[in-house]
């Protein structure tokens, strides 16, 4: 059996709990932020669905467990985007609208995974609803999205909702020593949304030089001594990752005008709110979240353009 990360441990009792009392829901949303690794829950989740032997683990040897782990099971369904990046379409729901209305061909649970299930297009969230509405027997569906936001609030509604929960701060860096060889800077975690494989992966790949040189050519851009041009074009390179941890820079900074620091704050956040004060700051900020929601929305968009705008507008210019 797979080891959870421990993040996810109570998660799957309470999962395991509804199996063995056969009260797991038809439906169920599951909630998970990027680099929680509910892919784990969600593998283990389904293994024990699809087991002939145990209700509420995988026993790794019957035919059941077998197929899974060939990716062969005939009543287990995973749908996701045809193409990475696309929705899931109505054509797809409709298939597992058919799935569901069928006999399972092993004789136990069919289940239907959806993810992500806020990639859905509205007729396909449409269409899903209408067998939401009339659950078929011994069918189940894990709907995994990263939010509630983009579902429809008629899908929402008919899903018993589970979300996976942030390991307090000391388990999290407990866990981070026990992954790397070396220090964890203090305020990793916070910068990455105290999201545990997104820290790892800023630690193993010695992402903090490149964070310190953002934030040093911010700091230099606001000053009107840096070159805003680079910074913008190295910040559109990897623009969801750079974006989010200026987010979490700026959010400090405002914290630092209220004489509000701790331990794991971000290193360069009183330099910043020294330049900076706190209504630009928060103007800044909201900006920015907003500029990462159109990113995340419209793929097609001039990253590098729209980011020299936010740049721009710390010295109260507007270059669009």
């Amino acid at each position: 059996m797979t080891t959870l990360y421990p993040w996810l441990a109570p998660l799957w009792q309470q999962w395991q709990n509804h199996l063995e009392a056969d009260r797991f829901p038809n439906a169920a949303l599951l909630i998970a932020k990027p680099g929680f690794g509910e892919e784990q829950l969600v593998t283990q989740f389904s293994r024990a669905v699809m087991c002939s032997n145990y209700a509420a683990q995988p026993c790794g040897f019957c035919h059941s467990c077998q197929l899974m782990a060939s990716s062969n099971h005939p009543d287990f369904h995973l749908v996701v985007p045809e193409k990475e990046g696309k929705a899931i379409t109505v054509e797809q729901i409709r298939h597992c609208n058919r799935i569901a209305q069928e006999s399972s061909q092993q004789g136990g649970y069919r289940l239907i995974v959806i993810q992500p299930a806020d990639s859905m297009n509205e007729s396909a969230a449409n269409a899903l609803l209408k067998t939401l509405e009339t659950p078929a027997k011994n069918c189940l569906f894990l709907l995994v999205a990263t939010s509630v936001s983009q579902l429809l609030p008629t899908i929402t509604s008919r899903c018993q909702q589970w979300h996976v929960g942030e390991p307090d701060a000391q388990a999290l860096t407990d866990w981070l020593a026990s992954q790397v060889n070396g220090e964890v800077p203090s305020y990793a975690a916070h910068l990455n949304g105290h999201s545990p494989l997104k820290t790892l992966h800023f630690i193993e790949q010695k992402e903090q030089a490149r964070y310190l040189s953002i934030e040093k050519q911010l700091l230099a851009v606001i000053g009107q001594q840096g070159d805003i041009i680079k910074l913008s074009k190295e910040l559109a390179s990897e623009a969801e990752q750079s974006l989010h941890w200026l987010w979490y820079l700026l959010t400090d900074a405002q914290k630092v005008h209220f004489g509000l620091t701790a331990s794991n704050g971000i290193p360069g956040a009183s330099d910043l709110a020294q330049q900076a004060n706190y209504s630009l700051l928060y103007n800044q900020a909201e900006a920015l979240r907003e500029l990462i929601e159109q990113l995340k929305a419209h793929s097609g968009l001039n990253r590098e353009l729209l980011i020299l705008d936010w740049l721009i507008k710390f010295n109260g210019e507007v270059c669009l």
